[in-house]
């Protein structure tokens, strides 16, 4: 049941991607900072399988322990369904003792979900369909921020600038006037994933075959590119209020320590402190940081992204800046980079929670 003047909010994490682990941290984080006294929070995990399941919602048991990730388990609650019906009132419980059960209307979905069927306009759609207000961005930016290439391709018309690159589909290889063009090093990655997972850094085309094996695994599109020599940035985006203009938080630097040659999926989240080194706000010249924040609004809004973003760059010894990516659900955990930065542009995790929700509500 609904508390009168509470928020009813369903956070749902895990998932079907190689990202589940990450999702379930993120939600732990997100979880621990709603109010009790504002909000009635719903915890729904999906497993990896894709059940989705009522879980009981402890920040406790969604955290990193022993490097090894938390994970959504088919046992962990009774099944619930998202009715697509925008007449039905959202989710519905499938408890084996009591039969089926509706819950009270769901006021917002805050989707914690990272990587494929969740980032990528999939559950998105779904909350569409039910007529449910949610955080982050719609069916159409989620898609295509997700998907690497075209990234490039709308930010590139924007008058972005983008590293070079080459696209392989299935069945594709890359030719030798690619391998001219773009030199040695490369990055190997998925078109569509997130975490740095399926990345591969070459230094010999001998090894090419190979990387694009391991990024495949994970997508049939391939995305090759040139090895951008410059430091790695980061800007956090936020919609504005009220229909406002889209907000640029202070910049972020990631600086890898020792003799780990790139940010990996291990560096990220289960080596962060002793392989990686923040600075937040970046050490940057003025004009290359408002250079940043202008290009890191300015994607956003080429997207058509709505509530939150993180845009990652690289910026030369020259001070050039290229895009990287853009991620709509970027991480939430301990760690994560998106709401450091707006702690340290004065909107501390609480009220970072606050904002998104109800951003997502005055858009609906």
């Amino acid at each position: 049941m609904t508390t009168p003047g509470k928020t009813r909010v369903a956070i749902v994490f895990g998932g079907r991607s190689p990202e589940h682990g990450i999702s379930c941290v993120s939600a732990g984080s997100v979880l621990g900072a709603l109010d009790p006294d504002e909000y009635d929070v719903v915890p729904v995990g999906i497993t990896r399988q894709g059940q989705w399941v009522l879980t009981s919602g402890d920040p406790g048991e969604l955290a990193i322990r022993a490097r090894r990730l938390p994970e959504v388990t088919a046992g962990a609650g009774a099944e619930v369904v998202l009715r697509a019906d925008p007449t039905a009132g959202g989710l519905l419980v499938l408890d084996p003792a009591e039969g089926p059960r509706a819950l009270a209307d769901v006021d917002v979905v805050f989707p914690v979900l990272h990587g494929a069927y969740g980032e990528d306009g999939t559950i998105q759609g779904m909350l569409e369909m039910a007529d449910i207000p949610y955080v982050g961005a719609n069916v159409f930016a989620s898609a295509a921020a997700m998907d690497k290439e075209f990234t490039k391709k709308l930010c590139a018309a924007e008058g972005i600038p983008v590293g070079p690159y080459a696209v392989l589909r299935n069945g594709m290889t890359l030719s030798e006037a690619d391998k001219q063009r773009l030199g040695l090093p490369v990055f190997v990655k998925p078109s569509r994933a997130g975490s740095s997972f399926g990345i591969t850094r070459v230094d010999d085309w001998a090894r090419l075959d190979d990387a694009v094996a391991v990024a495949r695994e994970i997508d049939t599109k391939v995305l090759v590119e040139a090895a951008v020599v410059g430091r790695e940035i980061e800007c956090g985006v936020l919609e504005g209020e009220a229909g406002g203009a889209p907000e640029a938080s202070v910049l972020a630097e990631v600086r890898m320590v020792g003799d780990r040659e790139w940010y990996d999926f291990e560096a990220k989240y289960l080596f962060a402190d002793e392989v990686c080194e923040y600075d937040v706000p970046a050490a940057l010249p003025d004009r290359v940081t408002h250079q940043v924040q202008e290009y890191a609004t300015r994607a956003f809004t080429a997207l058509d992204c709505s509530g939150l973003a993180r845009v990652d760059f690289f910026v030369t010894p020259d001070l050039d800046v290229y895009l990287n990516e853009i991620n709509t659900m970027p991480g939430f955990t301990p760690t994560s980079m998106f709401p450091r930065m707006w702690a340290a542009s004065g909107l501390e995790y609480p009220k970072l929670v606050n904002r998104l929700i109800r951003t997502a509500l005055h858009r609906h």
